[in-house]
């Protein structure tokens, strides 16, 4: 338990929360101690908490995202498939108490079960530490690396495009400003253009990628403007 709670980055106060955290029904129902559960209704709890921490922390780090971008984006990140690989690095298949049956089916390394136990442990860690250190854990442990995700697979080019629909009669265009390098390693330059005026510009090793970095800027700033007339607007009705 003590290595776990290194990986894990949090020490226990009442270490019966992490062994139920643990706990299989398979192993409640066999060993039929008196008071003994299992993670599920832990599991239940860390879900809602997981849940939202993912999308407050999206909410504010990406205010670029639209709603169904955001939602897309959190469900990935906290997917079985994601948990289960956060389970893999902390080693929690190794610490769980399972019935015979579901060890013998290889029960530590099912997707669906070592999913549930992240969960289960973030919800026995809120019950401890309350609901900073549950977030803390998601942070360090689930949320990782995701605005190098992001970045990696958003389409600014069509955010883009959508938030200037907002609006009736916008006109979005890309303008090659220009090129330079050898052939086999070219630098493409490109800006965009918002009814006719630059909002944005940027560079990358071919036009597409430019163009993606230009969205990028363009996106940022116009974002940026809006919530400053939003503050303005705030201002001038006080």
């Amino acid at each position: 338990m003590r290595q776990l709670q290194e990986a894990i980055g949090y020490s226990f106060r009442d270490l019966s929360l992490l062994e139920t955290a643990l706990t299989h029904t398979s192993y409640a129902n066999e060993v039929c101690k008196d008071g003994l559960r299992s993670y599920e209704r832990l599991e239940f709890l860390g879900d809602s908490i997981l849940g939202f921490t993912a999308a407050d922390y999206l909410f504010g780090a990406f205010p670029e995202l639209h709603e169904g971008e955001l939602t897309k984006l959190r469900a990935e990140l906290v997917c079985e498939t994601s948990l289960a690989e956060t389970a893999k690095k902390l080693g929690l298949g190794n610490c769980l108490r399972l019935g015979k049956g579901e060890e013998a089916c290889g029960g530590r390394r099912r997707v669906s079960i070592i999913a549930d136990v992240v969960e289960a442990v973030i919800a026995a860690i809120y019950l401890d530490g309350g609901l900073a250190a549950a977030k803390r854990f998601i942070y360090d442990h689930v949320l990782v690396d995701v605005k190098a995700r992001v970045k990696l697979n958003a389409d600014y080019k069509t955010m883009l495009q959508e938030l200037v629909q907002q609006k009736k009669n916008q006109q979005l265009s890309y303008e090659l400003l220009g090129e330079s390098g050898p052939d086999h390693d070219k630098t493409f330059s490109v800006r965009v253009l918002l009814n006719g005026a630059p909002v944005g510009s940027g560079e990358g090793t071919s036009k597409k990628r430019a163009e993606q970095a230009a969205a990028r800027q363009a996106l940022e700033a116009l974002t940026a403007n809006t919530a400053e007339q939003k503050k303005e607007e705030v201002t001038c009705k006080k």
